[in-house]
């Protein structure tokens, strides 16, 4: 009898990713022989995890994905990726996009795309307060930050607060570039092998295939993680960030993620690798 072999993934509790690996996390889509453990946390824990190279299978923002490539290779399916997804900067009423460079920026995270996002902006690294992204809002809202980088469901929320939109990040990246944005993926250890990592991509993309043809079927489990969340909200997150380049990055997502890097590089934002970006 084979036994069956066992991989911990890493993904966030954040309602796109329960939605798009319900049916991984239980066993519904899967390759033979093998079975996913998750392993739920914040987006910049599990960065933090790829850079020990802890989990075998993890979500991970593509600034990450970057400083990782000598031990991770990207999958091409469930990425977070589109257009009109970007991370916004926000501010109390008063502040001024031009005052960016001397303001200290909470961020939601050293390695999230959004730091990378803005630097690119800036054309320097930003003063920056790295905090879980649920702080963020509240440090700007109390002055404790001149401004912050929103991601995730903040966008929906932030002028609860009294906040008021800056710059949105993902507007300035597709008119520099064209392209869509790039904001979080899905990798895997090298160690794994090639032909192991394609079966994982297959089992993502099934995984989410799933998703969409019974979206009842992940409703608890989304709700379980989202916590306060309000279901307009979830339904918003899910919408925008779930998409068909979730299911496969295709040629122009797999594009845009080489472009990130590139500019990245060029900028010094980010290390050089000799290993090819996926298998």
């Amino acid at each position: 009898m084979s036994l069956e072999r066992v991989l911990r993934f890493g993904y966030s509790p954040c309602p796109n990713d329960t939605f798009a690996f319900h049916a991984l996390a239980h066993g519904l889509a899967a390759t033979p022989g093998l079975r996913l453990r998750p392993v739920l946390a914040d987006v910049e824990e599990l960065n933090q995890k790829a850079l020990r190279a802890e989990l075998e299978v993890s979500k991970l923002s593509f600034h990450a994905l970057a400083h990782v490539l000598d031990d991770y290779a990207l999958l091409r399916s469930g990425a977070a990726l589109g257009r009109g997804c970007g991370p916004l900067l926000v501010a109390r009423p008063g502040a001024e996009p031009r005052d960016l460079a001397a303001a200290k920026v909470a961020v939601p995270g050293h390695y999230t795309t959004a730091h990378l996002l803005l630097a690119l902006y800036l054309g320097q690294p930003p003063q920056v307060e790295p905090m879980l992204f649920s702080e963020v809002m509240p440090a700007v809202a109390q002055g404790r930050c001149a401004a912050g980088l929103i991601i995730h469901e903040g966008r929906f929320t932030y002028e609860r607060l009294g906040l008021v939109k800056l710059l949105d990040l993902g507007q300035w990246w597709e008119s520099h570039t064209g392209l869509p944005l790039p904001l979080g993926c899905i990798a895997a250890r090298r160690d794994l092998g090639r032909e192991l990592g394609l079966g994982l991509e297959s089992a993502l993309a099934q995984s989410v295939e799933l998703a969409w043809q019974d979206p009842a079927a992940s409703r608890g489990y989304v709700l379980e993680h989202a916590q306060e969340m309000e279901d307009q909200v979830v339904a918003q997150h899910i919408e925008l960030y779930v998409n068909e380049y979730t299911r496969d990055l295709g040629r122009e997502g797999l594009n845009a993620v080489e472009r990130m890097l590139a500019l990245g590089r060029e900028a010094g934002l980010l290390p050089e690798s000799g290993q090819p970006l996926t298998w």
